[in-house]
Parts: C-alpha cells; structure tokens; sequence
C-alpha cells in the first residue's frame, strides 16, 4: 500500500505594508537619534575641552555650563515621540527627492558640527572671537553656542520631518536648548550678576536663606559686595563660617526660567480648565522657588563644613545644586498628570444624589 503525501512548501512572501511601517519608524525616530549620536561620541572619544578645562567626559558631569542638559534635552524629545508617536505624520517620501535629501544633511549636521568643534578649530575660533568682542566669560561661549546650534537645527529636522504641526508638537526640547544657549550667552557676557532683569530676585531669595539659615542656629550676617553690588551672606555656626556673593545662577533663576518653559507647554496640552492650569502653574513655581532657596542654604551648610574652595563646594554648586531643581521640573508633569487620575476617580466614586421621580 502506498500512501500518497501532499508537501506544500511553505515561503515567506513579503508584506510590503509591513516593511514600510518599518521604515516609517526608523525614519520618524532618526531626529532622536541625530542628536543621540554626536553625544554619545563626544563622551566616548573624550576629546579634551582646553575651553571648559575639563575633558568631554567630565562635562556631561556639569549641570551648569556643562553637557547635562544636554542629556535632559535628548531625554525630552523623547518623550515627544512616546506622547506623540500615534498624532505625528511623516512628511519624508520618495517623491520629494529635495526634501528628503535635505532631511538627511540636517540630520548629519550634528555630528558634523560637534567634529568640526573639536577637530578642525571652531572652538578656538569661537572662544577668540568672544574674547575679542569683549565677552567677560569667552572660554564658555563655544557651549552656549553648541546648544543653540543644536536647537536650530532640530527645528529643522522636526520641521523637514513633520512640517509645521510637528515643530509645534517638539517645542518643548528645542526651547529648553535654546533656552540653555541664551542663558549661558547672558551669563558670559553679563558675569557676576550683571545682568539687572534676572538679578532683581537675588536680593529676596538671598532674605528668604538668611531666614532659613537663623532658624537652624547660625548668625547671618548680610551685605553687598563692593565690586559686584551682588548680595552677600555671612554665616557663621557650629559647623563653621562661609561667606558667598549671591548672583542669579547661584539662586537658580535659570531653574525658573526653565520651569516656566516646561510647565507653560505641558499645561497647554492638557484638556483641564484654566483655573487649574493656573493652579498647578503657581503651585510649580513656589515649589521651584523654594528649592532654589534651600540650594543656597545647602551651599552655605557645605561651606561652612568644608571650607567654601572646597571640592565639594564646587560639585554642589556645578551639580547637584541644579540637579535638585531638574529633578522637580522633569517629574512635575507626571505629578499634574497622576494627580488628574486621581482626582478622575475621586469624582467616579463620589456618589450622586438621588433624583425621586414626581407622582
């Protein structure tokens, strides 16, 4: 007896609805990673910043006027893209030839930039120029500029991506970049609390410190440094004594301005009334504040410890002392947001009153 089999060869047929929504999304997540890679380069060849006299590793341990922002702005496109992901449409085809070729030289752009800073002189060409100009801090201006740089040339791969809708969907990270770049600009050319418009706070944050401070049992002692006209502590306690001048990146102002950045678009997006956006608003704000009162008083603890030319002193106030603030300003939204769960459910259960019906 012989038995007949039937063989069916099974082969993989390609699904072409499955391969281009494959390349839609490498293609939708290359912004992220052009920004991701010349980082990640910087860190990995550590070529020596003879500007910020420190290597490219040790700079991404910087909060001010370092790379860790950096870090904060990369992290945030990314949470564009997973908030985004479903809303957001390619603007990139194989129609467009111009467009797409210009798509990918944005995105080869920054690892160009970041190369031609630490290889071909552009550095050295932004740090003589600065100081030519007259700029007070020169040797920091090529940072400030990189992050600006950054900024503008994401919008553009944002733009070439997703077009206009898309750019004001990403508006958060390329603000917070830009926001960084204007803010160490201002710092280098306007140095030691110079700059009037963000120094007016100084003098009642430096109060609030002194208040702070008396009530853990030192005797403070304030004033005005001569040569600054910035407002001075003198704090003396068991612990020890230290005596700082207080400008505005000592007070966190840059917090602030990045809070307001980040709470103004997040509150923006959500589908809550106004009055509770200006609620979660100010509520932020005086959190934000607050911890850039407690920065001051926890340098002046480290220093009178320590000794105020300590190297600890120095990693609070290069590191730590920012990281407080970045660390409230990047969870706050998920705070607004695992509050409105909560409050959902609250008004889920709250039992509603009982309608009698007529006779």
């Amino acid at each position: 007896m012989t038995y007949g089999t039937d063989v069916h060869l099974l082969t993989s047929t390609p699904n072409p609805s499955k391969n281009k929504e494959h390349q839609n999304t490498i293609i939708k997540i290359l912004p992220l990673i052009a920004f991701a890679v010349p980082l990640a380069l910087l860190y990995l060849l550590n070529p020596m910043d003879s500007y910020l006299k420190v290597s490219t590793q040790d700079s991404f341990q910087l909060m001010w006027k370092g790379r860790t922002f950096q870090l904060f702005f990369v992290w945030l496109v990314a949470l564009e893209f997973i908030l985004s992901w479903e809303t957001i449409k390619l603007k990139i085809n194989a129609l467009n030839k111009s467009r797409a070729a210009a798509f990918a030289l944005v995105l080869l752009l920054p690892t160009l930039y970041v190369l031609i800073e630490y290889y071909f002189g552009l550095n050295g060409a932004i740090a003589t120029w600065a100081g030519q100009s007259g700029v007070a801090f020169a040797d920091s201006m090529p940072l400030a500029i990189e992050y600006l740089a950054f900024s503008l040339l994401f919008c553009f791969a944002i733009f070439l991506s997703f077009g206009k809708k898309g750019l004001a969907g990403f508006a958060l990270p390329a603000l917070f970049a830009g926001l960084i770049g204007v803010i160490y600009t201002i710092d280098n050319v306007f140095p030691y609390g110079q700059f009037t418009p963000f120094q007016l706070l100084v003098p009642t944050t430096a109060s609030l410190a002194a208040g702070v401070l008396r009530l853990m049992g030192n005797t403070v002692v304030m004033g005005t440094d001569i040569a600054t006209s910035m407002p001075t502590l003198q704090v003396t306690g068991a612990l020890g004594s230290a005596k700082f001048a207080v400008a505005w990146p000592c007070a966190g102002i840059e917090s602030l301005l990045i809070f307001t950045a980040v709470a103004l678009l997040f509150l923006k997006r959500m589908n809550i009334s106004w009055k509770a956006k200006i609620g979660y608003f100010a509520f932020g704000a005086a959190v934000t504040y607050f911890i850039n009162v407690m920065r001051i008083v926890t340098i002046f603890t480290i220093g009178m410890q320590y000794g105020v030319d300590s190297s600890q002193v120095e990693a609070f106030h290069y590191y730590y002392g920012p990281l407080y603030a970045m660390a409230w300003i990047v969870s706050y939204p998920f705070l607004i947001l695992a509050s409105q769960v909560v409050w959902h459910k609250i008004k889920v259960r709250k039992p509603q009153p009982t309608r009698l019906s007529p006779a």
